[in-house]
């Protein structure tokens, strides 16, 4: 019979005073280094959020003092708005375009500038260019100037027969311009999918390659199960930015979402109800609307990606 030695419960010394004031001190300096990050959160962060929640159960105009009023912008915007749920359908037409066209330019330009051997760094700037320029106000207006009617864009149809009169006049089309400008402002994404395709081991190819594997079936079996964390993560990203698209909305639109409200996103509608019909309440009861569903597409990804998301060091 042999016995096992049992080793004590360790115990831990309460620290004294003398230890409790030299612990303070030591922390004390990060503390400082800290508190401009801190006093930021605070007072521009989530102390205007609390604002923000409280306003959205007021009837606030920005002039007279707000009028609590309890659920009644929340019911009104489900129930008795169909300018709110037009605006919803319009950002889920928006989203479901632009992000899965945005990443398929992306990957498809990093695949390439993988195999580039020559002028890469001038290739990458090239492509990374646009990205750089951000949502501006000039460059959504000269986006605008090159799908109007007359514009480059409607020139070169026209001169194959293809007659669209302008995709910003058309309310069929214009959605279609604001998710072409942020598919054509691919190059974060693009930088984030070279530096995964330059972690999948060589040696994974040549395998796939001595067992007859193609191009595309090395392209279907390799690279997407080991690029798909950054797929995810491009994913998850470039869905909450598009849910809250506004500048090249407005540039576009002129500002009233048209036409005909084809492009009236949902956050060019709550920036109308706030700040031009100066209901400061229900655009409150908007954005925390809009925060919740992001909260919500974010958790179903997270969820689902348990299905189609595989790390390299799983079942290590």
């Amino acid at each position: 019979m042999t016995t096992t030695a049992t080793r004590p419960p360790a115990t831990t010394t309460p620290e004294t005073p003398r230890e409790r004031r030299a612990h303070r001190q030591r922390s004390g300096p990060a503390y400082v280094f800290l508190s401009p990050w801190i006093l930021g959160v605070v007072l521009l962060t989530l102390a205007p959020m609390a604002v923000s929640l409280y306003l959205s159960f007021t009837d606030y105009d920005l002039f007279d003092p707000p009028k609590w009023v309890g659920l009644r912008n929340y019911s009104d915007m489900f129930t008795a708005d169909p300018r709110y749920w037009r605006s919803v359908g319009t950002t889920l037409l928006y989203v479901v375009v632009a992000v899965p066209l945005k990443l398929a330019l992306a990957l498809g330009v990093a695949l390439l500038l993988r195999g580039t051997r020559r002028a890469k760094g001038f290739y990458r700037s090239a492509f990374y260019a646009p990205s750089l320029l951000g949502a501006s106000m000039s460059i959504a207006l000269v986006w605008r100037a090159l799908y109007n009617d007359g514009g480059t864009v409607d020139e070169l149809l026209s001169s194959v027969g293809i007659h669209t009169g302008g995709w910003v006049s058309d309310p069929h089309l214009a959605v279609f311009v604001v998710a072409l400008l942020s598919a054509w402002q691919f190059g974060a994404p693009m930088v984030i999918f070279l530096a995964g395709l330059q972690q999948i081991p060589a040696d994974l190819y040549e395998a796939a390659a001595l067992d007859g594997a193609g191009p595309w079936r090395r392209f279907v079996s390799v690279t997407l199960p080991m690029l798909s964390p950054v797929v995810f993560f491009n994913l998850v990203l470039e869905t909450i930015q598009s849910f809250q698209v506004f500048t090249p909305a407005y540039a576009i639109s002129g500002g009233n979402g048209g036409p005909a409200d084809s492009t009236e996103f949902y956050t060019l509608y709550l920036y109308e109800r706030g700040f031009s019909a100066s209901h400061m309440g229900y655009a409150s009861a908007m954005a925390w609307v809009l925060l919740l569903a992001i909260g919500a597409v974010t958790l179903i990804l997270f969820r689902t990606s348990r299905s189609w998301v595989f790390y390299a060091n799983e079942g290590a």
